[in-house]
């Protein structure tokens, strides 16, 4: 019973977590590794544009809430998704539009551009706390449990609870969705076979007669896609606010890294990766060990590695291993 109940603690406090948040990890860290492998730069303003994207989501939410729209056990903010999906593509077209495409007419190198989507990331982390506060904002409504842990205690009659909450079977089931799209895409039709072809070798893609803007103009829209939904999924499971945002940048770009950035089934893997290091490190195994060791040998402190206010030096951690160890990642993707 014991170790069943180990069994129980565990699901509940890392392989549950774990699972969503390495979901949003690698939604997230698509969207970078696309820009990185198709227009030769890194994206910093990335995370922010995942706060505009869920912004405008959370905005119509309000709105829908106001008019009496539910979808009952569901979150109504999924019907809120395709507004929000919308007003990011429409911004980061306009970003690409008023400032990238000049330094792309000018053949700028890579660490230009870097620096330049620096600057379109504090304006962009700056129109969202001018509209929305800097403050934690709370839009997710419906049931909250698919099963809590008082009702898993009830049926099973074991000491530990199981709580699975809506956002998180949302989270899994929405990434595998968008996955299997994105590669659909990417594989399968003849604009997502243009992209790859244009990644792969730039001046034989426009011998063939590729048009590079069109190139462009689809990965900002998948990019502005993945980053909102990506956003919306982080903000019902745990919260939004905009300068944790600004912070998930940190992860997403680790997660890119160690998958091996420009390899979109490095960016999943990675995302995993990254998630259940930061859940394993910053969890608290006393209730586990427990469980599981004898009475005399019971820890008495929480045998947690790290608080999880660190969580995110874990990531930059793991960055720094993968970038002096094996650069190109764990699938081979383009050198950093």
């Amino acid at each position: 019973m014991d170790f069943l109940n180990a069994i129980v603690a565990l699901a509940n406090y890392v392989l549950i977590p774990g699972i969503a948040y390495g979901s949003q990890l690698a939604i997230g860290a698509l969207g970078v590794t696309l820009v990185y492998g198709i227009l030769r730069f890194s994206n910093f303003a990335h995370g922010d544009t995942m706060a505009f994207g869920t912004m405008i989501v959370i905005l119509m939410t309000w709105w829908l809430q106001s008019a009496g729209v539910s979808l009952g056990p569901l979150p109504t903010a999924l019907v809120a998704l395709p507004v929000g999906i919308l007003g990011c593509i429409g911004l980061v077209l306009l970003t690409d539009r008023l400032v990238y495409r000049f330094y792309r007419e000018q053949k700028a190198k890579p660490v230009i551009l870097v620096i330049v989507s620096m600057g379109v990331m504090f304006i962009m982390n700056g129109i969202v706390r001018f509209i929305i506060g800097p403050d934690d904002q709370s839009f997710a409504d419906g049931e909250r449990f698919i099963i809590s842990a008082r009702d898993f205690k009830n049926m099973t009659g074991l000491e530990e609870g199981l709580g699975i909450r809506t956002t998180q079977l949302i989270t899994v089931i929405t990434a595998i969705i968008v996955v299997a799209l994105l590669f659909w895409f990417l594989n399968k039709t003849r604009a997502g076979k243009s992209m790859r072809a244009y990644s792969d070798n730039e001046d034989l893609a426009l011998l063939s007669g590729i048009n590079p803007e069109r190139v462009v103009m689809l990965t900002w829209i998948i990019v502005a896609t993945l980053a909102t939904i990506a956003g919306v999924l982080y903000g019902l499971d745990k919260s939004f606010k905009p300068f944790t945002y600004f912070q998930l940048l940190l992860p997403i770009f680790a997660s890119a890294v160690v998958g091996g950035i420009g390899s979109p089934i490095g960016a999943i893997a990675g995302g995993f990766v990254i998630a259940f290091s930061e859940v394993t490190i910053t969890y608290a195994w006393k209730k586990v060990l427990g469980y599981l060791m004898p009475e005399s040998l019971e820890p008495s402190g929480l045998v947690q590695l790290m608080s999880t206010d660190y969580k995110f030096a874990v990531s930059f951690v793991i960055l720094l291993i993968v970038l002096l160890f094996k650069p190109t990642g764990l699938f081979r993707g383009q050198a950093t």
